[in-house]
């Protein structure tokens, strides 16, 4: 029996292929970053044909690294940067242009545009989202209208539009050579065109939007016992290996931290910075400002649903401090400098660069670093940045709990910024409860690993993945009550002071 899955994580600011064994454990992983690409303010791009490079690279570097070959991997299964919106000619294989970054706001006049009559909550009801700069349809409208030849040969049924994971399910299955074009549950439900409870493209909203239904995707389950298709064996896997699960980069997280009971959350702090809760098999609506939307689906099982808090900037706030302003070296050495005071100064920075998400959702809003005085130094702006994600956290939290009735007792947490133990101390304090590093903290990939696993049978069942989960150190809250509200009272302000920037 093979021993290994191979998880692709395609994220916004690199592309990773990890090996995982039966216990959820990493046996060989590569890596390499692709272009951060910014051809206006607000406006951020990627080189999608840069990025399936990186993908052929990574998948014979890990399998290299780890003395494998494809014949090894029982399947591949796909997590991806959400919303990232790529449409390419499916005869040639060539994008029309450069995928549209999720974090981009180029498509504000559309948005306030859809919005203009009924406003931003037009196709809440049916799809769980408003309407933001964030979501893919408005994305594949800016393109159908921008980019050279793009709405013709959408119009023609030449023209394939797909989130990242479909463009790499694409090519890994054959590309113009008969690729299968499909999209999973989760990445779907992150377009603002797809029926929450139906699972099935909304040709209302299609038609509002001016999307030619034949330009999409195959809606598909996460984990599809039905293999959508194999890796060819002149590919980078050099095998035939089924392709059969697919997550959204946050849901896959939820999957991998084992969270299947409605209830449990999680919070993943990566470029941005995502908070799940499963909420069951029930959709729940949102007075809250949050997000409601797929969880994950199983085979032919019934789908699971989420309340979800969209935070756009969280490391990325570290990766500007190091590259655009020069403070620091890497992103490692925010901890050792913020260290070097006992708070933050008075200082708060309010990270609203693409706006604000959940639970704002403020397109004319825009960074802010607020409550300077000479006082404040290096050290307490590198505060105030790591603070940034925890505030943000607490606002999605608050609006989770209005929403769903229940109130957060713990928190799982996973992602790159995890191993700052200074920000995991304050998350505890300024929530008031716990916050959990698991013992695997690639949960994301480990997650996408366990949707193809258990679609070909490598893992039996979800009792076989709780049993993987293990705890690697809990936060505990020490902070004062009247402190910890008094710090969150001025957060508050500060983020009210970076509305109506962008008139």
């Amino acid at each position: 029996m093979k021993r290994y899955i191979g998880a692709l994580d395609q994220g916004t600011t690199s592309t990773r292929f990890i090996i995982f064994d039966r216990d959820g454990r990493i046996v060989a992983v590569d890596q390499r970053e692709h272009q951060q690409i910014f051809p206006q303010p607000g406006w951020v791009a990627q080189d999608a044909g840069e990025i399936w490079e990186n993908t052929r690279t990574v998948i014979r570097g890990a399998l290299r690294a780890g003395g494998l070959s494809g014949a090894d991997l029982a399947a591949v299964g796909i997590t991806n940067q959400r919303e990232t919106t790529v449409v390419w000619n499916r005869h040639t294989g060539e994008p029309y242009g450069h995928a549209v970054v999720w974090q981009c706001t180029r498509t504000h006049e559309i948005c306030k545009a859809l919005m203009r009559d009924q406003g931003q909550n037009r196709f809440r009801d049916r799809t769980g989202l408003p309407v933001a700069t964030y979501f893919s349809g408005p994305k594949i409208m800016w393109i159908l209208e921008n980019m050279p030849k793009a709405r013709a040969d959408a119009e023609a049924g030449d023209a394939l539009f797909g989130t990242m994971e479909t463009w790499l399910i694409w090519h890994l299955t054959g590309g113009p050579a008969g690729g299968v074009h499909v999209t999973d549950v989760t990445n779907a439900s992150r377009t603002l065109l797809m029926d929450l409870h139906t699972l099935a493209w909304d040709k209302a909203i299609l038609e509002v939007m001016g999307i030619p239904e034949a330009m999409l995707p195959r809606i598909v389950p996460s984990s599809d016992p039905e293999v959508w298709g194999m890796t060819r064996k002149d590919g980078p896997v050099g095998a035939l290996v089924p392709v059969c699960g697919a997550l959204g980069d946050q849901q896959a997280a939820l999957v991998g931290q084992a969270c299947f009971e409605a209830g449990e959350a999680k919070n993943t702090y990566g470029t941005g910075c995502f908070l799940l809760m499963n909420t069951g098999h029930t959709p729940v609506p949102s007075r809250q400002g949050l997000i409601t939307t797929l969880g994950y689906r199983f085979g032919a099982d019934r789908p699971v649903y989420c309340l979800e808090g969209s935070i756009a900037i969280s490391g990325a706030l570290v990766q500007w401090m190091r590259d655009n302003l020069g403070l620091i070296r890497t992103a490692a050495e925010i901890e050792t400098l913020a260290g070097t005071v006992a708070d933050n100064g008075g200082a708060y920075f309010v990270p609203a660069f693409s706006g604000l998400f959940a639970p704002y959702w403020r397109a004319d809003a825009r960074g802010a670093l607020v409550g300077l005085t000479r006082y404040v130094n290096r050290g307490h702006i590198a505060r105030a940045v790591l603070e940034a994600s925890a505030y943000q956290t607490r606002d999605i939290v608050e609006a989770m709990a209005k929403d769903s009735g229940v109130a957060l007792s713990r928190l799982k947490v996973d992602g790159g910024m995890v191993t700052n133990e200074l920000l995991m101390a304050f998350q505890a304090d300024i929530l008031n409860v716990p916050v959990i590093r698991p013992r695997i903290s690639e949960t994301t990939a480990l997650g996408a690993a366990y949707a193809a696993g258990l679609a070909v049978g490598f893992w039996p069942d979800l009792d076989s993945l709780r049993r993987n989960w293990s705890e690697d150190r809990t936060w505990r809250p020490t902070m004062d009550a009247d402190a910890r509200e008094f710090l969150y009272r001025q957060w508050k302000k500060a983020v009210e002071r970076t509305f109506d920037w962008v008139e």
